[in-house]
C-alpha cells in the first residue's frame, strides 16, 4: 500500500479514522458510553505472558507508546484525505443483534458447538482469490540466518511488510495449500509451525520491522466489512490473535480493536474459531489465555494509567477480552483432554475487586447485554473468590431469616430468645442419625441459620468444635458399609449410592442437607464421592419449579464409570474393542442383573431388552444404556432425595458460578498440600517455634512422603484435604502434652489440635508420630 512508504502518519491516520468514526457514531446515538461499550456475551489470576516473550518485547517495543500516541495527533490530516481503507469497528446496532456464543450461566447449560454441522449449512461467502506466495518456512528461516552474518534485514523486512499488509496476504502466506478451501471445523488450514517461526523471530527484529507489522494490522482492521466474513478472514483473526507483540501494553489499543472484532463475529464464525483453538499446542494456547488475562488485569489496575485511554472511553475493552476468553474456555472444554487445567483461566486480580457488586449486578440485570459483570464469565473467577461470594450470600440469607424470626416474635408480643437466631441441634450420641434426621426435619425452616450443636447430657458451649464433631461422627456412621446407604469401592477409593430399593429415602436427604450445611457453614467434610456426583448435583443448579422435572440426571459416559468401577468400565471397553463376533461369543442381551439383599433381580435396559441380543452393531448403545442405568436410573430416587436435601440449604444463584470440580473442593477441600504453609501458620500452646521438639517435628514432617503427610492431616483435622483458603484457614495448633515420652501423640480433631509430648530426640518423635497417625482409628483420636 502507498501509505506504507511514509513514516507513521498513515498508521496514525488510519487509526485516527477509527476514533473519528466511533465519535461520529456516538454523537448520532447521543450516548457516548453506549457507543463505546461492547455488549457482553452470556457464557458461563492475573498471569503474565511467557517470560521469554516478555523480555524480548520489553527491549524492542520501548517506543511504541509514542508510536501509538501519534494516532490521535493526526486526526485533522486524515479528515482531509480520502483513504480507501477508512473502515471502522462494526455498527453497534448490528452487534446487539448477534446471538451469544453460549446460554446464560443462570441456566447452566453448555452450548453444544458440535450441534452445528461442519459446513454450517448456511451459505459460505465466496473466498477471494489469494495472492500466490511461494516462500516456505525453510526459506524464511534461511533469510533470518543470513541476517546474522550480513546484518542486512531487507529480505526479512519485505516479508513482514507484505505478509501483514492485509488479511488476504496473511492467509496466502500461512495457508497450507492455497488451492484447498479448508471450510470445515476440523482443520484451520493454517501452517502452525510457520506461524510460530515467524512470531518467534519477530520480537528479535529491529523496531522499524515491528512497527511495519503493527501498521499492517491497523490497516487490516480498518477494512470496510460488507457481509459475512470469509474463512480466510477467520484464519487471519486466528493468526493475528497469536501475535506476541500484544504482550506489550503500548500495543493494547490495537489489541483491543482486534478483540472487539473477534468478539462481534457471528456465532457460526465463533464455532469455527473454537474448534481451531482446540487444535493449538498447549504452549501456544496457554500464551493466548495468559495474554488475555494480563490484558484484563492491567486494564483494571494499570501500572501507568496514562498509557491507556480513560475507562469511560474504552469500557468495551474488558467485555471484548472476556468474550474471546470464553471462546478459548469452550475450546478447552471441547478438547478430548483439556489443553490446560481449568484453574489456568482464573484471574487472581479479580480477588481484589468488589465481588459482591459484580454478583449483585449479575443478579439484578436480567438482560446481561445491559450491563457487564464478571459473573457472566465465572471461569475467570477463582474458587477462593467464589467461596467469598457464596459465604457472603449465605450470611445475608442467614441475617435475613434471623431478622424475620425476630420480627415475628415481636409482632406476636413474645419475648425474643437468642436461640431463635440459630439452627439449634440437640442430639444423643447413642441415636445420632435418627435424632439428627428428626431435628433437621422439624427445623427445616431454620436450615439457613447459623448452626449450633448440643450433645444431650453433656455440658459444653458450641464454639465450632461441637459442630465439627457432629459432622465427623455423623458422616462416619452414615458412610459405614454396615449402614448400607453407600457402597465403598476399593479400586477407586470412593463411595457410591446403593441401588437397593426402600420405602423411605429420607436418610439420603439428610446426607444432602449435611453437605449443604457444610458449604453454608464453611466446614470441610471427609467425604469421597466421584466427580460425576458433583456434576449430577448441578443438574440443574437451581431446583426446578415443576416437581415432575427430573433432577440429578446428566450426560454420563464410560469415563465417569471408570472413576467409580474401573474394572467394570475396563470390561465394557473390551467389549467395544472386541474384534470377534460379539453376539456369538458374549451371548448377552439388553438386560442386566443386580443382587439386592441376597436376591438376584433383572432389569431391561430398553423395552424388550431381554430378547434383544448385543451385537457388533448395537454394542455402543448397550454400553451407553448400561452406564446410564448404573449411574442415573438405578439410583434415581436415592440421588433425587440427596439433591433436594443439598439444595434445601444451598438454594443460591451463586451455585451457578461453580464447576462440579469446584463444588467438590468447597465440600471436601483441596487435595493439594503445602506443609511449608502449614508450618508458617501453625499456632503453639506450651511450645514456641524455636523449641527443640518443634524443630524435630517439622524436620520429620517436611521429610515425610505425601501419603504420611496426608495421614498426619487426617489424624489432626479429620480430613486429609485443605480448605479453599489454604493452610491458614485450618487454624492448626500444636500443644505441649506434659506426660511421659512413652505416650503417643493425641489429636483433638474438633479443634485441629495436636498434643505432642516433649520427645527427647528426632528418632523417638518420628517413630511415635508414625505409629500414631498410621493407627489412629480406635485410639488417640478424640
Amino acid at each position: 500500500m502507498n501509505e506504507d512508504t511514509q513514516d507513521t502518519s498513515p498508521v496514525a491516520g488510519s487509526a485516527a479514522t477509527v476514533e473519528e468514526k466511533e465519535k461520529k457514531e456516538e454523537e448520532e446515538k447521543g450516548k457516548e458510553e453506549d457507543g463505546e461499550k461492547l455488549p457482553p456475551v452470556l457464557t458461563t489470576s492475573s498471569t503474565a505472558a511467557s517470560g521469554e516473550v516478555e523480555r524480548g518485547a520489553k527491549g524492542q517495543l520501548s517506543t511504541f507508546n509514542s508510536f501509538i500516541s501519534s494516532v490521535s495527533q493526526k486526526k485533522e490530516v486524515v479528515e482531509k484525505r480520502s483513504s480507501p481503507t477508512q473502515v471502522v469497528t462494526p455498527n453497534v446496532k448490528n452487534v446487539r443483534d448477534l446471538p451469544p456464543i453460549c446460554l446464560d450461566v443462570r441456566q447452566k447449560q453448555r452450548l453444544s458447538l458440535d450441534s452445528l454441522s461442519a459446513e454450517m449449512k448456511g451459505p459460505i461467502p465466496l473466498e477471494p482469490a489469494l495472492p500466490i506466495r511461494t516462500k516456505t518456512m525453510k526459506d524464511f528461516q534461511e533469510d533470518v540466518e543470513k541476517v546474522k552474518s550480513s546484518g542486512e534485514w531487507k529480505e526479512v523486512h519485505d516479508f513482514y511488510l507484505t505478509t501483514f499488509d492485509s488479511f488476504l496476504e496473511l492467509s496466502a502466506t500461512f495457508k497450507k495449500d492455497a488451492n484447498t478451501p479448508f471450510n470445515t471445523i476440523e482443520d484451520s488450514g493454517v501452517n502452525a509451525k510457520f506461524v510460530n517461526a515467524v512470531y518467534d523471530a519477530l520480537l528479535n527484529t529491529p523496531q522499524d520491522i515491528q512497527k511495519s507489522v503493527l501498521k499492517g494490522i491497523i490497516n487490516s482492521l480498518l477494512r470496510e466489512w460488507k457481509g459475512p466474513r470469509s474463512k480466510d478472514d477467520l484464519r487471519a483473526y486466528f493468526i493475528l490473535l497469536q501475535n506476541p507483540q500484544f504482550n506489550n501494553t503500548s500495543t493494547y489499543v490495537i489489541y483491543a480493536h482486534l478483540l472487539r472484532q473477534i468478539a462481534t463475529l457471528v456465532e457460526a464464525d465463533h464455532h469455527f474459531l473454537v474448534h481451531w483453538f482446540k487444535k493449538l499446542s498447549q504452549k501456544r494456547f496457554k500464551q493466548l489465555v495468559d495474554r488475555l488475562l494480563q490484558f484484563i488485569s492491567l486494564r483494571l489496575f494499570p501500572a501507568k494509567p496514562e498509557e491507556f485511554p480513560p475507562m469511560t472511553k474504552c469500557s468495551w475493552w474488558i467485555p471484548s477480552a472476556a468474550k474471546v476468553l470464553a471462546l478459548l474456555n469452550s475450546a478447552n472444554d471441547l478438547a478430548h483432554l483439556p489443553l490446560i487445567p481449568y484453574t489456568d483461566f482464573y484471574n487472581s486480580t479479580l480477588d481484589h475487586i468488589d465481588l459482591m457488586e459484580e454478583y449483585h449486578t449479575w443478579q439484578c440485570f436480567g438482560n446481561p447485554r445491559s450491563r457487564f459483570s464478571f459473573c457472566q464469565y465465572p471461569f475467570v473467577i477463582s474458587i477462593a473468590a467464589k467461596k467469598i461470594i457464596i459465604q457472603r450470600d449465605s450470611e445475608q440469607q442467614m441475617i435475613s431469616i434471623a431478622r424475620q424470626s425476630l420480627v415475628d416474635k415481636v409482632s406476636r408480643r413474645q419475648r425474643p430468645d437468642m436461640n431463635m437466631l440459630f439452627l439449634n441441634m440437640k442430639v444423643r450420641r447413642t441415636h445420632l442419625v435418627s435424632d439428627s434426621l428428626d431435628e433437621l426435619t422439624r427445623k427445616r425452616g431454620d436450615l439457613k441459620k447459623k448452626l449450633k450443636v448440643t450433645f444431650v447430657g453433656e455440658a459444653g458451649l458450641d464454639m465450632g468444635g461441637l459442630t465439627k464433631e457432629w459432622f465427623l461422627l455423623l458422616i462416619r456412621q452414615i458412610f459405614h458399609p454396615d449402614y448400607g446407604m453407600f457402597a465403598y469401592h476399593k479400586d477407586s477409593h470412593c463411595h457410591w449410592f446403593s441401588s437397593f430399593k426402600c420405602d423411605n429415602y429420607s436418610e439420603f436427604r439428610l446426607v444432602g442437607i449435611l453437605m449443604g450445611l457444610a458449604v453454608y457453614n464453611s466446614i470441610t467434610l471427609d467425604i469421597r464421592f466421584p466427580p460425576c456426583c458433583y456434576k449430577k448435583l448441578l443438574s440443574p443448579p437451581i431446583v426446578p419449579g415443576d416437581q415432575n422435572t427430573p433432577v440429578g440426571i446428566c450426560n454420563i459416559t464410560i469415563d465417569d464409570l471408570y472413576q467409580i468401577m474401573p474394572e467394570l468400565a475396563h470390561g465394557l471397553n473390551e467389549l467395544l474393542s472386541y474384534d470377534g463376533n460379539v453376539e456369538e461369543d458374549f451371548y448377552s442381551t439388553f438386560q442386566v442383573f443386580q443382587e439386592e439383599f441376597g436376591v438376584i433381580k433383572s432389569y431391561n435396559l430398553k423395552p424388550g431388552g431381554d430378547k434383544i441380543p448385543v451385537t457388533n452393531q448395537n454394542r455402543k448403545e448397550y454400553v451407553q444404556l448400561y452406564v446410564d442405568f448404573l449411574l442415573n436410573k438405578s439410583i434415581y430416587k436415592q440421588f433425587a432425595a440427596f439433591y433436594y436435601g443439598f439444595h434445601s440449604v444451598c438454594a443460591s444463584n451463586a451455585l451457578m458460578l461453580l464447576r462440579p470440580e469446584e463444588v467438590e473442593i468447597l465440600v471436601c477441600g483441596s487435595p493439594e498440600l503445602d506443609m511449608h504453609a502449614l508450618q508458617r501458620n501453625t499456632q503453639y500452646d506450651g511450645y514456641v517455634k524455636t523449641d527443640l521438639t518443634i524443630r524435630y517435628f517439622w524436620d520429620v514432617v517436611l521429610g515425610f512422603p505425601l501419603d504420611l503427610q496426608k495421614k498426619l492431616l487426617h489424624f489432626t483435622t479429620g480430613s486429609d484435604r485443605v480448605p479453599v483458603g489454604g493452610m491458614a484457614d485450618l487454624n492448626f495448633k500444636i500443644s505441649k502434652h506434659d506426660t511421659s515420652t512413652n505416650w503417643l501423640p493425641v489429636a483433638h480433631t474438633c479443634f485441629n489440635q495436636l498434643c505432642l509430648p516433649p520427645y527427647k530426640n528426632k528418632k523417638e518423635l518420628k517413630q511415635k508420630l508414625i505409629i500414631g497417625i498410621s493407627n489412629s482409628e480406635g485410639f488417640g483420636l478424640e
